[in-house]
């Protein structure tokens, strides 16, 4: 208890030193009297010349004129909608276990069998995760027809979700961006966006592909570029999503039958503006990191054939360690521009202390900073449990901080790029979102990248519709521990 009031007194003190310095002057000022007295400021005024004094003005004015000018534009999202499935598309347990068990490639090898049924237990996703049509059928179909159905389903589903939440008219998106990893089909997923809903015919359109489960974040540091240099009330859509018809893998590797088990259908669509107009969140730092030029995150991600020439995309074992790898890194450029400075603090002391006493041989563990000073609620994405827990060891949070994370892999599985706004939804769903709360949006794409996001609430939902609205009352699950994942 008394360390905690210790820690609590220091952050304050630090966090708030700038204020706490100029009340001390201010209460010395009062005390002695100020040095300078006005009369003899104003004195000193008129006996300069009037030329000098306008001059000196009109140069304060610049320079804050040029100082706001080149400072970026804030950038809001306005809203978020996600696709909801009905309960016709679900794939519990047992109807997952019958159809491996149906599936004549996996009949062939029973190791691969065995290994595809003990992930199913282990993956920490729930009975009510959803597939395609396409998946309940066997052996499952892969046609463009069943893609495409899937498309316009999912995306158009949480496009109107979105429209239905806000103000916001078609007539008034000027940018649309959407993205999608594997399927990319002629013409491509933001022509059917522009065709469906009759966007403008001056609307500029954007189409992400092949950037794995990190292309959701990657969209909305694409829209807030464009926004911080385009005229004030425009507004960019965003859509996220990844079909699975297109992409279910029909062969026996045990590293490309993963996502058959871990993804599942989901989309989701913002609305993002430079205007604070009906805003709900407002953005903050975004930082994106790149590990391709390693060999092995290169390949951490990989679409490619087997050794029969069956196409899918096979997931490295170290996976995870290799998200925990990146996220440092890329914690080290996001984590000095959100933390407090009490943090960065104990940090620059730490690091002081590891040089200093590194000469004498000793070893000195760096301080891990307390993200939690710096937000109130995490959205991590649910790549699977083994993810989960290695970002949750790595920043040092709580069981209650990776709450969403765990729910939203229990409820819908992984559904790639569109994630984290389920996350998002869930917290805002409990009732926990309040004004001025910060958000940390983490999320991992193939590359190897990952991308990092800071959002402060602007106005929370006025209620708990959305993805979770029929399900929300039964959360949080208790999970069983299970074990080590498979991955």
């Amino acid at each position: 208890m008394a360390n905690k009031l210790l820690k609590t007194s220091y952050e304050l003190v630090v966090n708030n030193f700038l204020a706490i310095g100029a009340v001390a002057f201010a209460s010395s000022v009062v005390q002695r009297g100020w040095p300078v007295s006005v009369d003899d400021l104003t004195a000193w005024l008129h006996a300069q010349r009037r030329v000098h004094l306008l001059t000196a003005a009109i140069l304060l004015l610049a320079v804050a004129k040029l100082r706001r000018t080149r400072r970026p534009k804030n950038v809001y999202l306005v809203e978020y909608g996600c696709f909801r499935p009905k309960p016709c598309f679900r794939a519990p347990f047992a109807t997952c276990k019958e159809h491996v068990h149906l599936l004549p490639y996996l009949l062939i090898d029973k190791e691969s069998l065995a290994f595809v049924i003990r992930l199913l237990e282990r993956s920490g996703l729930g009975e009510e995760t959803c597939v395609p049509y396409s998946y309940h059928y066997l052996p499952p179909e892969r046609t463009l027809a069943a893609a495409r159905d899937e498309t316009e389903l999912v995306v158009f589903s949480a496009i109107d979700e979105l429209f239905a939440k806000t103000t916001v008219k078609p007539a008034d998106i000027d940018v649309v961006i959407v993205n999608c990893s594997i399927f990319t089909p002629t013409p491509v997923f933001v022509d059917m966006v522009v065709n469906r809903y009759k966007l403008r015919h001056d609307v500029q359109a954007l189409n992400l592909s092949g950037m794995g489960c990190g292309a959701g974040l990657v969209s909305i540091g694409l829209a807030r570029n464009l926004l911080q240099v385009a005229p004030p009330g425009t507004h960019v859509m965003t859509v996220s999503t990844e079909i699975l018809s297109s992409q279910y893998y029909v062969g026996s590797e045990r590293s490309m039958l993963l996502p058959n088990c871990l993804f599942r259908m989901g989309a989701a669509a913002t609305i993002l503006s430079n205007s604070p107009e009906r805003a709900r969140f407002k953005l903050g730092r975004i930082v994106r990191t790149m590990t391709a030029a390693r060999d092995a995150d290169y390949r951490c991600i990989f679409q490619e054939e087997d050794d029969k020439g069956v196409v899918g995309v096979r997931l490295s074992k170290d996976l995870a360690v290799t998200a925990g790898n990146a996220l440092k890194r890329n914690i080290v450029a996001f984590g000095p521009l959100v933390l407090p400075m009490s943090e960065q603090l104990l940090v620059a002391v730490s690091l002081l202390k590891r040089k200093l006493l590194r000469r004498l041989g000793a070893k000195v563990r760096l301080y891990r900073p307390d993200f939690r000073t710096a937000f109130e609620h995490f959205c991590i994405h649910a790549g699977g449990r083994s993810v989960i827990d290695e970002v949750q060891r790595g920043l040092g949070l709580s069981e209650d901080d990776v709450e969403a994370s765990r729910m939203t892999l229990h409820r819908f599985g992984n559904t790639s790029s569109s994630l984290v706004l389920y996350e998002l939804a869930y917290t805002e769903a409990k009732g926990r979102m309040r004004k001025g709360d910060r958000v940390w949006m983490i999320s991992f794409g193939s590359g190897f990248e990952v991308s990092c996001l800071a959002m402060e609430c602007v106005k929370p939902a006025a209620d708990a519709d959305g993805p979770w609205a029929d399900c929300i009352h039964r959360y949080p699950v208790q999970l069983p521990d299970l074990g080590k994942e498979i991955i």
